[in-house]
């Protein structure tokens, strides 16, 4: 691939997706270069955007989601060939190259994924997944809105209220019944709870919120968040960082051994242990066992979990259930933790740490053992490293929807529908996006640690992403007015109250009536779960690299369904063979 100047396409009446990819992709090695090993970069002359299915946007969306995620897989594929050149010499071109229309199944992820024959919405699906909603956040629809975004007192201005896995605490904040039998239906859900909430103005939520530790915000536009404190720290931030945590242990070459599929692949003997939950956390460990580690999501009994989200991102994996708050269990992830390589941390700033396994309690470790680790940190509002002084949103607590809202993407959704009011745009997408920095994050530590030593720290987060995204900027008027033109008109009937289910069901509509080429078979894959005791359906991975495989080597399973070992992972051959 020849690297363009970023923001620069070719001036023709059609708008090509593979070009704004290449774009992005330029925008992401300039933002990401200081990061990265040079030997990523080196390979992007092997980079090529395909798009068999078309060179369209496929989302009824403004933002160039397909680009940036697109542009993240190419550079995954960049650091897995550079770490196989290293790990079993250099081949003398390794062919780089990202699907545009797997991107968008891997966008698309948890809706494309079923259990069963089922996917997330089917009524029935509960029956085959164990019931990690410990909180009875996800059981009834009422506790469900508590996350969603709402107007307030003031006309015009918006605020997320969410109430994370635990409804209760965000209703009652507002002055409503944890629990209400007597609403069931959609609208009176949502009428009842913003009626509420316009009891409120932004800074009386904002002060609520911070005394009830929610994970609330307001719904600011591109130019007010990039205006706020945090937001001006976060513009200046990369969409991930590697540093150097520790130097004194020596460098950790990877071992010459193959895959336990007998294909190469560049991170085989890798072992993860992902302490992450839902969705942007666990697609690092996702996107890690594609290429052959062996990930270890380790959770807790007493935490809750979303229960559907497992069967995707639960993929390739073994899934393990520790409390390390119990000696014993803490003793079990000790010894897992002395021959562990990388450590994911998807959880609030500061948890994992208060537990005793954050970064300077691992370089303790590290300089003990002799061997560096990687820790991989995602969280939602970035800049933890700098600390509440500098970014003073650092500490609180998020998901996708929650940055999609500070940032401005949801603003930038609502416009595009013809609405002066924010919507949250369909799909995990920054989620998934989010993810997969994490992923380039890891490769990129274990690189380091392999040629230079030390211990490594990579960060990135749900606002830094779509800080990114952002600044590919929205797609040009006509392509928008297409987009308007072509998805169906269901869609924009939506409304900045309506739950980010109804927007991704509508959304899931409209793309598979428009190309229903994304529902190919395929692009997915097919294999028996002995862990949910049904066959799971899943997209295949967007990247594909000469002389490498990019897979898994087992079908998704259950949180907690597998003892807390590194020995005995079983290997599905028909999945490796597809």
């Amino acid at each position: 691939m020849v690297l363009r100047r970023p923001g620069s396409q070719r001036a023709t009446a059609s708008y090509s997706v593979k070009e704004g990819s290449e774009n992005a992709l330029a925008a992401l090695i300039a933002a990401c270069q200081q990061q990265l090993p040079p030997e990523f970069v080196e390979h992007l002359r092997n980079v090529v955007f395909t798009a068999p299915q078309g060179d369209v946007p496929y989302f009824p969306c403004p933002l160039k989601e397909q680009e940036a995620t697109a542009s993240i897989k190419a550079l995954e594929g960049m650091a897995a060939a550079a770490l196989s050149d290293l790990r079993h010499g250099p081949q003398a071109q390794r062919h780089i190259e990202v699907d545009m229309a797997r991107t968008a199944c891997f966008l698309m992820s948890a809706y494309l994924t079923t259990v069963d024959g089922m996917d997330k919405g089917h009524p029935n699906v509960k029956s085959k997944i164990p019931d990690t909603d410990l909180n009875q956040a996800q059981s009834i629809l009422y506790r469900r809105l508590s996350a969603n975004l709402y107007e307030t007192k003031v006309a015009g201005e918006y605020y997320h209220l969410h109430g994370s896995l635990e409804a209760s605490r965000a209703l009652n904040m507002i002055g409503l019944p944890a629990f209400n039998p007597e609403l069931q239906g959609y609208s009176e859900c949502i009428q009842t709870i913003e009626t509420a909430m316009k009891r409120f103005s932004v800074q009386e939520l904002e002060e609520m919120n911070r005394k009830k530790g929610q994970a609330g915000v307001p719904v600011l536009k591109k130019e007010q968040f990039l205006n706020t404190p945090h937001g001006k720290v976060l513009e200046q931030l990369p969409p991930l960082t590697v540093k150097s945590i520790e130097s004194a242990t020596p460098p950790a070459p990877f071992e010459p051994q193959r895959s336990s599929s007998g294909a190469e692949q560049c991170l085989s003997g890798i072992r993860v242990l992902e302490l992450c939950r839902v969705i942007a956390g666990p697609t690092i460990g996702r996107s890690l066992a594609a290429h052959g580690a062996s990930v270890l999501k380790v959770t807790s009994p007493n935490l809750p979990d979303v229960p559907f989200f497992q069967v995707d991102v639960n993929t390739g994996k073994h899934a393990t259930s520790l409390h390390l708050k119990d000696p014993g269990d803490r003793a079990t992830f000790e010894s897992l933790l002395a021959s562990a390589d990388v450590i994911l941390d998807g959880y609030r700033p500061g948890v994992v740490d208060r537990l005793g396994y954050g970064p300077e309690k691992l370089a303790a470790i590290a300089a003990s053992r002799g061997k560096g680790f990687v820790y991989v940190a995602e969280d939602c509002f970035g800049g933890s490293e700098l600390g509440v002084a500098k970014a003073e949103w650092a500490g609180r607590p998020g998901w996708q929807q929650i940055a999609d809202c500070v940032t401005g993407v949801a603003w930038e959704q609502g416009h595009f529908m013809g609405l002066d009011a924010p919507v949250v745009p369909p799909f995990p997408m920054s989620d998934y996006g989010t993810g997969a920095l994490g992923a380039v994050g890891a490769m990129a530590g274990l690189y380091r640690r392999a040629t230079e030593g030390g211990s490594w720290v990579c960060r990135t987060s749900l606002c830094q992403y779509d800080i990114f995204l952002l600044s590919l900027g929205a797609y040009p008027s006509e392509v928008q007015a297409r987009l308007r033109k072509t998805h169906s008109p269901a869609f924009f009937d939506l409304r900045h109250h309506d739950s980010v289910d109804e927007v991704g069901k509508r959304a899931l509509r409209s793309v598979k009536h428009l190309h229903p080429e994304l529902f190919a078979e395929d692009l997915m894959h097919r294999a028996w779960s002995p862990g949910f005791d049904a066959e799971v359906r899943w997209p295949r991975e967007a990247v594909r690299i000469g002389g490498l495989r990019v897979g898994h080597d087992r079908a998704s399973r259950p949180n907690g369904a597998d003892a807390p070992s590194w020995e005995h992972w079983e290997v599905q051959d028909d999945i490796v063979r597809a």
